[in-house]
């Protein structure tokens, strides 16, 4: 707690060291990830006091908070309402208890409507439900029953995203190695699960839950402000361990990104952030990965104007080949994915990389 608190109050500072424009007014705050509401509320307030006195918070802040389900005290409530906390996430996972459970989750469905009730009870109104398709035990009825439970909800705002195996987890190296330890044998194969994604966002889109983003749904005004900010590139501050942060750089033309190290003892050692400086040609790249993630897309005349036709000239290959591919549609200027396109995302977007590799 010192340590994350000490690294705000010297924001300004570390920003100039780092050669990027520090900004003190801010219109989104977001704290997480890991279970913040397992902090006290002692520790939750002091993180807020220390934001407030060091920042300039529009009156239209969004403010963020993560929160795992069964870990909102009616004080912990009190005090996330007494921070001007007005929008909370919970990963929720799935409402079928054993699957929750199958994931390590300790919470049940029951915990969950009644984490919701009494948020809102309190004036928190603006709610996420993670949802995640592939989960072990999940067939399609039970996702369909997860899906009509967060309709049902009334949240206003829901993330779906599809269970990605990593090698240094528990669950992925079972999977990896074809074992039956931690339900592993019971995981839905890649078909099955890109399946519950596609319902999902025909579900939602259909409930008026928008999809915007490859994992992102809203009911209208209710888009994430903060989680904007990364796709369409906008500065942010990171704070703690491993936090990440992308400033305007003073020195040259395009960004500065630096990330804090990712061990809590170097992190409370004070050990220096890793710095990279985004040159024009990085810029573009990550303009196309990240924009592309949301449904409105890219548009190529604005990118040409930002950064010259020559530069958008090498990915027009590309781009013609995802289009043949049914990946990306291109209405006049502007490039989306497809429904297909945003199941194979990561390979649509390799793409732009090995394109811009090739400069």
């Amino acid at each position: 707690m010192d340590r994350v608190c000490d690294e705000i109050s010297r924001a300004e500072q570390s920003a100039e060291q780092l050669g990027g424009r520090f900004e003190r007014t801010v219109d989104s705050i977001y704290f997480g990830g890991g279970t913040p509401t397992l902090l006290d509320v002692a520790q939750l307030e002091r993180i807020f006091v220390n934001v407030r006195q060091n920042f300039e918070l529009r009156p239209d802040v969004e403010i963020t908070v993560e929160c795992a389900p069964g870990t909102l005290s009616q004080d912990v409530i009190a005090a996330l309402v007494r921070c001007g906390v007005n929008r909370v996430s919970l990963g929720v996972q799935s409402f079928v208890d054993r699957e929750a459970a199958s994931v390590g989750r300790l919470h049940k469905r029951d915990v969950v409507l009644d984490d919701i009730a009494r948020l809102r009870n309190a004036g928190i109104s603006n709610i996420n439900v993670d949802l995640i398709a592939g989960l072990p035990h999940q067939t399609r009825e039970s996702w369909e029953y997860s899906l009509n439970e967060l309709i049902a909800s009334g949240v206003p705002h829901a993330s779906v995203y599809m269970l990605e195996v990593d090698e240094d987890s528990r669950l992925g190296r079972e999977l990896i190695a074809g074992g039956q330890k931690y339900h592993a044998h019971f995981v839905p194969d890649d078909d099955l699960t890109a399946d519950m994604y596609e319902v999902a966002c025909d579900r939602l889109n259909a409930a008026g839950i928008q999809q915007y983003e490859i994992s992102n749904f809203a009911r209208g005004g209710f888009e994430a402000k903060h989680n904007l900010k990364y796709w369409t590139r906008q500065p942010y501050l990171g704070f703690g361990v491993d936090a990440h942060s992308m400033l305007a750089s003073t020195n040259v033309n395009g960004a500065v990104r630096f990330s804090n190290p990712d061990a809590l003892e170097k992190y409370v050692a004070g050990n220096p952030p890793t710095i990279s400086v985004i040159d024009s040609n990085a810029e573009l790249e990550e303009v196309f990965f990240l924009g592309l993630r949301l449904n409105r897309g890219v548009d190529l005349a604005q990118l040409k104007n930002n950064f010259g036709k020559s530069a958008i000239a090498s990915y027009m290959e590309s781009i013609s080949e995802l289009v043949g591919a049914g990946l990306l549609v291109r209405e006049n200027d502007v490039v989306r994915l497809t429904a297909p396109g945003r199941l194979l995302s990561n390979e649509v977007f390799e793409r732009f990389i090995s394109a811009s590799s090739a400069l």
